[in-house]
């Protein structure tokens, strides 16, 4: 059980609208100026965006996989190891981080968790 980061990336790439910036030790990933997500290739770990709720579920769950990056605005940030995830889990979890930023109109063509692996 383990995700490249280039596959990462290619979640990333399957949703609209997303902008990439780098930075000297992590990228960030937004749509339409709201961060959803940073990539720390260094550690191989990627921070996202979830709710306060899911956020404590997933440290309590597999506090292996998952950590509490931070919380922010009523939205809990985990912190997941990229080494200990599989690639289903992890489209679920982007798409909800990508969901939680993106604007209304880019939300009536959500795509699934599946229409990201498949890319």
């Amino acid at each position: 059980m383990s995700v490249e980061m280039t596959r990462f990336l290619r979640l990333l790439d399957a949703l609209p609208d997303v902008v990439h910036k780098e930075s000297a030790q992590w990228t960030s990933f937004s749509v339409h100026g709201r961060n959803f997500g940073y990539l720390w290739p260094r550690t191989r770990t990627v921070g996202l965006k979830q709710t306060l709720s899911e956020q404590l579920a997933l440290v309590a769950e597999r506090p292996d996989v998952f950590e509490v990056q931070f919380t922010t605005g009523g939205f809990g940030w985990v912190v997941v190891h990229l080494d200990r995830i599989d690639l289903d889990e992890l489209s679920e979890l982007v798409l909800e981080a990508w969901r939680l930023s993106a604007p209304e109109d880019l939300l009536e063509d959500l795509p699934s968790p599946d229409d990201l692996v498949q890319h």
